[in-house]
């Protein structure tokens, strides 16, 4: 899973680069962690962000986040290491449930 390049949001302002949202990625989790996701299919889809806390022993459930077809626009998180981090790495790991017109960007504010 590549991770996404967070780009900060300053108050001189950020025009944000967005990628093409690839099967998995990870982002850096942090408390002003976001992720941006725009859908311009046809189709709506999600968004799964994999949960690692564990509340009495149990798994928390993960995340999951339609994204509206045609004109998707979703701010999600913010993505804290308390629910999302990574065993091995410290990251949020990210799947997407379609990856046709999908573009994201890994924000911190």
């Amino acid at each position: 899973m590549a991770l996404l390049a967070q780009q900060v949001v300053a108050l001189s302002g950020l025009s944000p680069t967005y990628s093409a949202a690839a099967a998995s990625t990870t982002v850096t989790c942090g408390e002003r962690s976001f992720l941006h996701v725009k859908n311009t299919n046809g189709s709506s889809m999600t968004v799964t962000l994999t949960a690692t806390a564990r509340v009495r022993g149990q798994l928390v459930a993960d995340v999951v986040i339609t994204v509206p077809a045609t004109t998707g626009d979703k701010m999600i998180g913010p993505i804290t290491s308390d629910l999302f981090a990574g065993a091995s790495d410290g990251n949020c790991a990210i799947t997407y449930s379609s990856t046709t017109s999908v573009t994201v960007a890994s924000l911190v504010i």
